[in-house]
């Protein structure tokens, strides 16, 4: 259903740094980096999308995020959940959302909310029951 995220960027450099370590955390892997046009995308092991990319807006203007805007990643379990949100505010992101689990979305929705260097926001969410 869906072939690609884009998030708009300002600083190419600083972003890579910030998402290379999140997708490296969630398992996912670098499909393209092109410096040069300030964007880059990660996928899933061996699927061609969908593709969460980073880049500075086409247009050229500066890149805003959008209020009830969000994209959310998955995890394959509470750990990794926790680890990228602890990840995200190590790299100087900002807490939207502690780790825990949101009963109201449906039991076994664990998720964690952070906003990017740029204001993006994000979830890292678990849809499956704790593991023992």
């Amino acid at each position: 259903m869906i072939s690609h995220v884009f998030l708009g960027i300002a600083d190419f450099d600083r972003a890579f740094v910030f998402y290379s370590k999140i997708m490296a955390g969630l398992g996912l892997t670098l499909k393209f980096c092109d410096a040069t046009k300030g964007w880059a995308g990660w996928v899933c092991e061996g699927s061609p999308r969908p593709i969460f990319v980073i880049g500075k807006p086409f247009d050229g203007n500066p890149s805003a995020p959008g209020n009830g805007q969000m994209v959310a990643l998955l995890a394959p379990n509470r750990e990794v959940v926790a680890r990228s949100h602890a990840m995200a505010l190590a790299l100087g992101g900002t807490c939207e959302g502690a780790p825990g689990l949101r009963p109201h979305y449906h039991p076994d929705y664990y998720g964690a909310y952070f906003r990017d260097l740029d204001g993006n926001k994000l979830c890292v969410c678990c849809h499956e029951p704790a593991s023992d």
